[in-house]
């Protein structure tokens, strides 16, 4: 069994010989490979090859291709760059959208022209090409419609707008969900094993306006993309714990999880039937950490998990590496997985 069939068998809850590991190594590819996060964000034969260093290096079952969080609202029309050479891409200036009008004036998504979108599909292009069919390929779609919301109208104005103004946001939330939608079809299309997106800011909405306003348009991204035959992942950073009942409701196949989400209580709360992905500490264990604190650390996780009688599970880091994670922090991360047979 390899490791794109190890993660496949996870994600369906077979019995494995073993528990697949995943971290979420995104710019500390970069800084692995030797090349700055400007070159890795900009330039798809640089960003393919550090992911492809990386896991020559490391040997993971998954490997992510991701550049930043904002290659879908770059596509809508949001100015989108670094401050720095070795910054990873934001926003910057305005936000893009303040009225009807300019939720008008945002094209439909076209994925062959638009930003970053022909980039990304090179680059995975790419690592499909030298990895498929033997390691998963979990390839980022981005943001979910909330999270673009709050990236082309901010994130204050979007809080606020959820509570003055719910038919404005729920409008650009639409046309968020076609930007996601367009972007994870293509992905899946160009090779992805898995489709992954993110959605922290609705995080902050809270457990009764994350459901009536952010979970509908997560749902019909995720059955829009399920549709590929490719299984969606759903993150939300931070404390999600009050959010997992709801989360457990979209339809996701896998919910990706943070350091502050106790991996037991979200096995019981998000049912059998649904992956859990996670959840060291990037910064305090993966970066700082020694590999002694990281193995605790794996192994409370993977007991975790059982406690819950959970089969669905892929050991990763909570959120992405720190660039600076020390290799040997890493290698005791996976060290473990692999000595580590799931139930």
């Amino acid at each position: 069994m390899n490791s794109r069939e190890l993660v496949a068998g996870a994600l369906q809850g077979r019995e494995l010989p073993r528990v697949p590991v995943g971290p979420l190594a995104v710019h500390f590819c970069a800084r692995l490979a030797g090349y700055t996060l400007g070159e890795y964000t900009a330039n798809p034969r640089v960003l393919a090859e550090s992911i492809l260093r990386y896991y020559e290096r490391f040997q993971p079952d998954a490997v992510w291709v991701s550049a930043d969080t904002w290659v879908s609202a770059e596509a809508m029309g949001a100015t989108v760059g670094a401050v720095s050479a070795d910054q990873p891409y934001g926003g910057l200036g305005p936000p893009r959208v303040g009225t009807a009008a300019d939720i008008d004036r945002i094209p439909p998504p076209d994925v062959g022209s638009q930003g970053r979108y022909p980039l990304m599909l090179e680059a995975l292009s790419r690592v499909v090409s030298a990895l498929g069919g033997e390691v998963c390929v979990v390839a980022c779609f981005d943001q979910y419609p909330f999270a673009l919301a709050a990236a082309l109208m901010g994130i204050n104005e979007s809080m606020l707008r959820a509570v003055d103004d719910p038919p404005l946001l729920e409008a650009l939330l639409a046309r968020g969900a076609e930007y996601a939608i367009a972007y994870g079809r293509a992905l899946a299309a160009a090779g992805a094993d898995v489709l992954s997106g993110g959605d922290s800011p609705a995080g902050l909405l809270g457990p009764e306006r994350y459901g009536r306003l952010a979970l509908p348009f997560e749902r019909e991204v995720i059955a829009a993309l399920q549709a590929t035959g490719k299984p969606v992942s759903l993150h939300i950073c931070g404390n999600a714990t009050a959010l997992l009942p709801a989360m457990a409701t979209s339809g996701a196949d896998v919910l990706e999880l943070d350091q502050l989400v106790d991996l037991g209580t979200a096995g019981r709360l998000a049912g059998p039937e649904i992956a859990l992905w996670g959840n060291l500490d990037p910064v305090r264990v993966l970066a700082r950490g020694t590999p002694e604190q990281v193995e605790v650390d794996a192994r409370a996780a993977l007991a975790a998990v059982r406690s819950a009688g959970h089969r669905r599970f892929v050991l990763s880091s909570g959120c992405t590496l720190a660039v600076e994670t020390p290799a040997a922090n890493l290698d005791a991360l996976i060290r473990i997985a692999r000595a580590s047979p799931p139930g």
